[in-house]
């Protein structure tokens, strides 16, 4: 198999408004700096709207497009695997699909690629423009905290927007954890990586898809998945706990071989109060490690698709795909698609 120079890889949730835009604008960059050996792989993440309808559009009228549709919502991170996993090019732009960042960057980040001979350019924030002072000021400190809490160095104010070599990929694709943090994994792997520092635009339509609940869980998957920091404190509280018993039980013993009545009921009450809510938290901690063991050991595939419009290259190693088993009957689509290839 003869692989094409680039794949461009871009993960998609309720994008319909933005599709038609994303894919001209994918399309030059790419025949720009690679020409005619490009392929743009859409993942469609169990969007509620008719982005896979305009996906097949666009699939069936470009032979370099090719679009994925995953059984359900997987999530952002997952939906970045599929296609990852999916796609075959010698180079890998990542890229969201609301164009925030410019896809016309691509042809600068090759050329530093080349010239500093590195396997990963990763970009580098340096305006956000159209996010909220919220947004920035949390993303700002959770970015601060994971690079003292992890002994893997992660870059700030990154994206998952980067390009990749072929061979960073390979290693990447390797490491099949369940809860995954793209950038973390990425920064994890090593080669020789190199920042881009550019400007992120507006959102081009649409909504976030990263709303407080979800930036949450993904702040937690990056911690956990990258840092035994938790753990840690949960220990040293465990300690600093018990020595503090200790204490106070030295201290009553005291008083009543002295005759003195102990006497304070609020305080009494304030202590268990702050000891329950501590041994709560440190559960937690280790609850949420836990439940990360729990489902690693199911060993499930990270994805599931249930729709492929245009010539994919690659096979599923990752997740799974119906021709790869064989015992499940392949749809029309698929049918004419392997056909095509």
């Amino acid at each position: 198999m003869k692989r094409p120079q680039l794949s461009v890889v871009v993960p998609c949730y309720n994008e319909e408004a933005c599709l038609d835009m994303l894919h001209g604008r994918v399309s030059a960059a790419a025949r720009a700096a690679v020409g005619e050996s490009y392929e743009i792989v859409f993942v469609n993440d169990g969007s509620r709207d008719r982005s896979w309808e305009v996906m097949q559009r666009l699939s069936a009228a470009d032979p370099h497009l090719v679009a994925i549709n995953l059984s359900r919502n997987h999530g952002h991170q997952l939906a970045l695997t599929a296609g990852l996993d999916l796609c075959a090019g010698e180079q890998i732009l990542i890229i969201d699909a609301d164009l925030q960042d410019p896809p016309e960057l691509l042809t600068e980040m090759r050329e530093t690629m080349a010239a500093q001979g590195a396997d990963v350019v990763y970009a580098v924030r340096r305006k956000r423009e159209g996010e909220s002072l919220f947004k920035k000021a949390t993303a700002a400190i959770f970015y601060r905290m994971l690079d003292r809490i992890t002994d893997t160095p992660i870059p700030l104010d990154t994206g998952d927007f980067r390009l990749m070599s072929r061979r960073a990929l390979d290693a990447l694709l390797s490491l099949p954890e369940q809860a995954r943090f793209i950038r973390g994994m990425v920064a994890w792997i090593g080669f020789r990586q190199v920042p881009f520092v550019y400007d992120r635009h507006e959102r081009h339509a649409g909504e976030t898809k990263y709303p407080l609940g979800k930036m949450i869980r993904f702040a937690l998957d990056a911690i956990t998945g990258f840092s035994t920091a938790p753990l840690r404190f949960a220990s040293h509280v465990g300690l600093l706990l018990t020595a503090a018993s200790v204490l106070l039980i030295l201290y009553i013993l005291i008083a009543w071989a002295m005759g003195h009545a102990i006497q304070g009921w609020t305080s009494t009450m304030l202590v268990v109060v702050i000891l329950g809510a501590v041994q709560m938290f440190v559960l937690g901690m280790i609850g949420e490690y836990l439940g990360r063991l729990y489902v690693e050991s199911k060993r499930r595939p990270l994805y599931l698709i249930a729709d492929v419009a245009g010539p994919v290259q690659a096979h599923a190693s990752l997740g799974y795909r119906q021709q790869d088993s064989g015992t499940i009957s392949v749809s029309p689509q698929a049918r004419h698609n392997d056909a095509a290839e």
